[in-house]
């Protein structure tokens, strides 16, 4: 039994009328505990309703990265234990959580069975509406958190449709002209065949041919500017050879390298009298090379993109391993290319003292969606997003994804992490994305997300543990810092 008076001090009990406080003094009991003391544990059977009188708690909650805690709490009436316990047969058969005296308390203990009794004879009607919003809210919740992943599926899905119709388009139009070329070229062989050039001629000047294509990637870069001069000065050359169509011909032999000089070669090797069929000839198979160095450059690039998305897709991997946090960020940057604003410039600060940590890609790809959207949505077409990575204190990955937009009101920073809160006009967003954020970072991975925000420099920082939690039957007298949250389960 506790002393009525004791109860009527605490803040859900003030509204009682004296019978049913009398009633709750009579069939509870008072705990004490020391620091350090396990109150309940996580899996237990949920066979208690905690109150704390007096002293102060922390309430731990076991996740597959570790154990996730909320700031300590010395507020008088905070509780938790079975707190569903009105839901009789469905409510959760063990503790969701655990609850630890971080110094000496004392609590109030009432058994779940008449916990459960009390609401349901007490306030029948509170219990339906609790019920029913508990149930409506998860339904909801499922509904729009299923629709959010759909959304950011789709604005990665153009993204990536955009960057590959670029490369396949190029492919597409360097085949459609290789057909061509190739046949042409066949016919220039043929011809220089018939003009009886000797073998051995031919096949110096197919040496040539396969030097120029070869060659050509080890040029120094130039500007169109000196290009448009070395093709004016190799055209200049072939009109005074007496090779027809030398303006035409000029560009890919520039593009391998090819000048005066090479012209020189190409008389030595094939013979005056078969100039200027030699010259059109390698023009041709110097082309068709370039061509076919287009479409390995643009099939190489179809396939880093289909890489990336598989990367970011997580497709074919275990759901909770050790990752490479840049590459997940590479491959979620590479999904966002084709929907990046051209005014907004992409910067990347990694740090190359970030090893592999444990973690659940797939959903921290979701993450990094969420928050690099935000971020572009925030400059409007305008700024400069920085992904960038840290290492602290040797034991937590530090991810920042940054803009220069206007920044996150002073007043607004706790709200926007609330389920359904966004500062979007109607329609235009859920109000989820950070609220499914901080539940994977926090939730699934043990870590912390929070932001810092000033007018052009805004900032959100994910920590995770840089290393797999151990586990333990041991629960922290107090967590890592998180991101402010209601005390136990005072709202409950």
């Amino acid at each position: 039994m506790i002393d009525p008076d004791v109860l009527r001090g605490l803040f859900l009990f003030e509204g009682l009328e004296e019978d049913r406080l009398a009633w709750l003094a009579t069939h509870a009991h008072e705990r004490e505990a020391a620091a350090g003391e396990l109150i309940v544990r996580q899996g237990d059977p949920a066979d208690c309703f905690i109150v704390l009188i007096e002293g102060e708690v922390v309430m731990v909650t076991e996740t597959p990265a570790g154990p996730v805690s909320l700031t300590p709490t010395s507020q008088p009436g905070v509780y938790a234990g079975a707190t569903s316990a009105y839901l009789g047969e469905r409510a959760p058969a063990s503790y969701t959580h655990s609850l630890r005296a971080t110094r000496p308390s004392r609590f109030m203990e009432l058994p779940a069975g008449k916990f459960g009794r009390m609401m349901t004879e007490w306030f029948p009607m509170a219990v339906h509406l609790l019920d029913g919003v508990r149930l409506g809210g998860l339904a909801q919740r499922e509904l729009i958190d299923r629709r959010q992943r759909l959304t950011a599926l789709g604005t990665i899905t153009a993204g990536l449709t955009h960057e590959l119709n670029n490369p396949a388009a190029a492919a597409v139009r360097a085949v459609g002209e290789l057909r061509e070329k190739v046949a042409s070229s066949r016919r220039r062989l043929a011809e220089l065949a018939e003009a009886g050039i000797p073998p051995d001629r031919l096949r110096a000047l197919i040496d040539m041919e396969e030097r120029c294509s070869t060659g050509a990637a080890g040029l120094p870069p130039r500007s169109p500017l000196e290009i448009s001069d070395a093709e004016d000065e190799l055209g200049d050359a072939l009109e005074e050879a007496g090779v027809g169509g030398g303006w035409e011909v000029a560009p890919p032999l520039v593009a391998a390298g090819f000048g005066p000089a090479g012209l020189e070669k190409v008389r030595s090797a094939a013979g005056p009298e078969h100039l200027g069929a030699a010259v059109h000839w390698l023009a041709e198979a110097v082309e068709i090379s370039q061509m076919l160095d287009e479409v390995t450059d643009a099939t190489g690039r179809i396939s880093s993109l289909l890489a990336s998305a598989k990367q970011y897709s997580q497709m074919d991997r275990a759901p909770y391993r050790t990752v490479d946090v840049r590459e997940l960020l590479d491959s979620t940057l590479t999904m966002f290319r084709g929907k990046i604003p051209p005014g907004i410039g992409v910067a990347t600060d990694y740090d190359p003292a970030l090893p592999p940590i444990p973690a659940y890609a797939g959903e921290l790809n979701q993450v990094w969606t969420n928050l690099i959207h935000n971020a572009l949505d925030a400059m409007a077409g305008e700024g400069t997003l920085t992904v960038r990575t840290r290492l602290e204190h040797g034991t937590t990955a530090l991810v920042e994804i940054c803009d220069t937009g206007p920044g996150v009101p002073e007043e607004l920073r706790e709200r926007i992490f609330e389920p359904f809160f966004t500062t979007k006009p109607a329609g235009a967003g859920t109000g989820l994305g950070l609220d499914i954020s901080f539940r994977i970072v926090a939730g699934r991975h043990g870590g912390d997300l929070r932001v810092e925000s000033a007018p052009g420099d805004t900032r959100f920082q994910v920590r995770l543990p840089a290393a797999e939690q151990p586990e333990t039957g041991e629960v922290p007298a107090a967590g890592r810092p998180e991101r402010a949250a209601p005390p136990v389960e005072q709202t409950a």
